[in-house]
């Protein structure tokens, strides 16, 4: 839910010189140069020079709450994706703001952000743009909860929402409205409606560049204050969904919650999707119908059980979102029993032929190069999300075990007939279940830092060491409740020892944390 209001009023601060000095000195060679034909190179190492004037310009913008038309202006560049060059829709628009812009607007979005996080405005539920939040806290979050549901016998009913566009859509009137209800005060307001009318763009083809149109609406692109006015602006669609748990990153959105029988579950995905509608039109964004879908969750057993195991929740315009049994969610594939199975089967549709043309160029690569290849753009593949699949059937699990020992092959050169264990030696690699286990221990490890979303730290707290443990030692130790299901109830030994580092693992997990089956254990 969304924070408490916020009582005292938002004013900027001047910025001191030193800190505008450290920006620039900071400042990305990578970035382009925006209409005002400024390099950021130039601005870097110019920087003990011109930090002052800088510092200058940017205080009386904010204490004037006027920024100049040209800070406001975009060059778009369009970038090919892939296939057919000569139509539009496989090009992606990358939009570059002067880099004078990125630095006032990195020293408003520093002070606004301070203002809104002690006092928790920001909703809890949005993971995008946000420190210690990511896609997988976010896969976690949403993944536990439908795991507990199922655990507890209950069918989980989601609805995926799909905006058309929303980042582009954003009205200015509503935004600003919604900022001063955030607490922004009236003078900071007017910097605020400053930022965001009066901008334009135009597009930059092999240096030709046309006439720039007016942009009227939206957060603006390429910008860094425009994530969190984005943030800002769907802040408390939460708060309409009262009966349901709603996720969010950026603009992904699921509504989801967990009830005995079907019938309840549609009544009450219904209700909630209608005040969503109602959400979005009061705010002018728009809903793509076609591609919003709903999903259903549940044991094999207990979807057997249902005649017609769909949900059947209605649009205002009287059509019926469509149902689906396998969706890509934050990249990772979900099915209905959250078995991972359809994931992994992608996984290894899409990395075998990838391994395949590296097999048929092998010639060209050296061993290290070849190493190399695979650290970093294959094996990130495997390992993305895999504290939330690591609680698969083993069945599912060995496909990418299969899969990872072919990476050892194509490495060392090796036949079919060579161990694996050899292999991981030579390699000086861990297995998979390794690496899930220590991707595990720094979640757990981020969770005692206070480096995780409050909606996982809520979900590993610290408790009193059990009496199990003659010897407790300081360290902290994980509650939770038993799972019911046998693959998901946790099978660690007491103690580890991977990479020469020995620690102990949770005896009890949530219900997604928890893996089939002990880690690989590197012997001394």
């Amino acid at each position: 839910m969304q924070g408490p209001h916020i009582v005292d009023k938002f004013n900027f601060r001047p910025v001191p010189v030193s800190v505008v000095t450290k920006l620039l000195r900071n400042q990305k060679m990578k970035y382009q140069s925006g209409p005002d034909q400024i390099p950021a190179m130039l601005l870097k190492i110019s920087a003990p020079a011109i930090g002052k004037p800088v510092a200058t310009l940017i205080n009386e913008s904010l204490a004037t709450g006027y920024i100049p038309k040209l800070w406001k202006t975009a060059r778009v560049v369009p970038i090919h994706k892939s296939g057919d060059s000569t139509l539009v829709s496989n090009y992606r628009p990358i939009s570059l703001l002067p880099v004078m812009s990125k630095i006032l607007e990195k020293c408003v979005y520093t002070q606004l952000h301070d203002y809104y996080q002690p006092s928790n405005y920001l909703t809890p539920d949005q993971s995008g743009f946000r420190p210690n939040h990511s896609t997988t806290t976010a896969l976690l979050k949403v993944c536990n909860d439908t795991q507990a549901g199922m655990e507890q016998g209950d069918l989980t009913g989601a609805i995926f929402l799909d905006f058309a566009k929303a980042f582009d859509t954003v009205d200015h009137g509503i935004l600003l409205q919604k900022l001063k209800n955030s607490g922004i005060g009236d003078h900071t307001l007017t910097w605020f409606e400053s930022y965001v009318s009066n901008r334009s763009q135009h597009v930059s083809i092999s240096g030709s560049s046309p006439l720039p149109l007016p942009v009227t609406c939206g957060v603006p692109q390429g910008s860094i204050l425009g994530p969190l006015l984005f943030t800002l602006f769907i802040n408390d669609l939460p708060n309409v969904c009262k009966a349901s748990t709603v996720h969010m990153y950026a603009d992904d959105t699921v509504i989801y919650t967990s009830k005995p029988d079907l019938p309840q579950l549609e009544a009450v995905l219904q209700e909630q999707f209608t005040e969503v509608e109602k959400w979005i039109t009061d705010n002018k964004l728009f809903l793509n119908t076609d591609k919003t879908v709903t999903m259903l969750f549940g044991t094999k057993p207990k979807l057997h059980k249902l005649q017609n195991p769909h949900l059947h929740v209605r649009t205002k315009s009287n059509g019926t979102l469509t149902t689906v049994t396998s969706l890509k969610y934050l990249g990772m594939w979900l099915d209905p029993n959250l078995s991972f199975g359809p994931h992994i089967e992608k996984l290894s549709s899409k990395l075998y032929p990838k391994l395949g043309a590296l097999y048929r160029n092998k010639s060209c690569l050296s061993p290290a190069l070849r190493k190399q290849i695979v650290q970093q753009m294959l094996m990130p593949t495997i390992e993305y999300g895999d504290v939330v699949y690591a609680a698969a059937p083993q069945t599912h699990l060995q496909k990418l075990t299969t899969l990872y020992n072919s990476f050892c092959r194509f490495v060392l050169q090796c036949n079919y007939m060579t161990q694996h264990c050899d292999m991981l030696k030579e390699l000086n690699w861990p297995s998979l279940e390794s690496r899930r286990t220590l991707h595990l221990s720094n979640l757990v490890f981020k969770s005692f830092s206070g480096k995780l979303p409050p909606y996982l730290n809520s979900l590993l707290p610290l408790a009193v060491p059990s009496s199990y443990n003659p010897d407790p030692g300081p360290a902290p130790y994980l509650q939770y409740q038993n799972t019911k299901r046998k693959w998901l109830v946790p099978h660690f030994p007491t103690e580890h020892r991977i990479y020469g580092i020995t620690f102990q693992t949770p005896s009890n997990l949530p219900p997604v944390l928890s893996h089939s089956r002990a880690p690989y254990q590197h012997t001394s």
